[in-house]
């Protein structure tokens, strides 16, 4: 059975960082695609930053120069490093993979960014 699991939410001042970290597990080859989607209040899901096997990257338009994507192949894990982080990124974060044309989301990680 696959699973993600998210870390590393929290609340950040204006200008300032975090580093999400998703762990997968259950996939016996590994996943093609990892990455991140948020929901912010009141709105739908959108993408972050999602990655193939390949390392060809995709970024919101939004978070692009301010968020880098990562994966660690051997251990099925996806990162999200987010720098200058505004108000408009505060959401519930949630990590996404493909493994054997299904979807996989994890539960999702608060990220608050206020003064």
């Amino acid at each position: 059975q696959v699973q993600l699991v998210e870390s590393g939410g929290g609340l950040v001042q204006p200008g300032g960082s975090l580093r999400l970290s998703c762990a997968g597990s259950g996939s016996a080859f590994g996943f093609f695609r990892m990455g991140w989607y948020r929901r912010a209040p009141g709105t739908s899901r959108e993408l972050v930053a999602t990655q193939t096997r390949a390392e060809i990257d995709n970024y919101a338009e939004s978070v692009k120069g301010r968020f880098t994507i990562s994966r660690d192949y051997l251990n099925n894990m996806v990162y999200l490093q987010m720098n200058s982080l505004k108000p408009e990124d505060t959401a519930v974060y949630y990590c996404y993979a493909e493994y054997a044309a299904n979807e996989y989301w994890g539960q999702g990680t608060q990220v608050t960014v206020s003064s």
